[in-house]
């Protein structure tokens, strides 16, 4: 199992209080916008600023009245326990809201100007709705490490069900494919599609 795909939930436990957190593409969105940037955002928690921790338990909490009594609760205790008990736990959860690559892009030299983060999470959520078909609370609910491997498992199924051009430079399936794609409501050269789209994940 991939061990991004575990972190998928976060628990934030302090002063008798416990809330789940989840590194949600919505969360994601979120918290990138924030500060501008991610850096920012990791540059404000390690300084520990009230005010972005509370976006970030907020943001991605399961149960936001969970999260409030506990913020509420963490408000009459010093902050120095605060941050001793939480700050790992949030750090772990802005690590999860990252995407890595496909197993087999890492290695692969990047092309083209890098993409930036708010893009990414624009893709995603594309790849999401449209690619994947899912509704978009799914899509806002999943985390973006989730949709990066389902899309991965979705154009490995069409690759092993209609094949795939050997490289950038051949020119995509056979007439006849094309022609089964198109009774079958698939992009007529959803191979070459797929695989540009999914080198463009490799690219993040």
């Amino acid at each position: 199992m991939n061990k991004r795909l575990a972190n998928d939930r976060f628990e934030l436990a302090f002063g008798g209080n416990t809330v789940y957190l989840r590194p949600s593409l919505r969360a994601a969105t979120y918290l990138e916008h924030l500060h501008d940037d991610f850096p920012a955002l990791l540059k404000k928690l390690e300084q520990f600023h009230t005010g972005t921790v509370r976006e970030i338990v907020l943001s991605s909490a399961t149960d936001r009245h969970a999260a409030e009594r506990l913020l509420t609760s963490a408000a009459s205790k010093p902050l120095s326990a605060f941050i001793n008990a939480t700050q790992a736990t949030l750090f772990g959860l802005c690590v999860a809201l990252l995407p890595t690559p496909p197993e087999d892009q890492k290695e692969a030299k990047p092309t083209g100007k890098p993409m930036p983060l708010g893009e990414v999470y624009k893709e995603l959520f594309r790849i999401a709705t449209g690619w994947l078909g899912w509704p978009p609370e799914t899509a806002w609910y999943a985390t973006p490490q989730e949709i990066t491997e389902a899309f991965t498992g979705h154009i490995t199924k069409l690759k092993a069900i209609h094949g795939e051009a050997e490289d950038d430079d051949a020119t995509g399936p056979s007439d006849e494919q094309r022609k089964q794609n198109t009774e079958q409501g698939l992009d007529p050269d959803f191979d070459r599609a797929g695989m540009h789209a999914l080198k463009g994940l490799g690219k993040l």
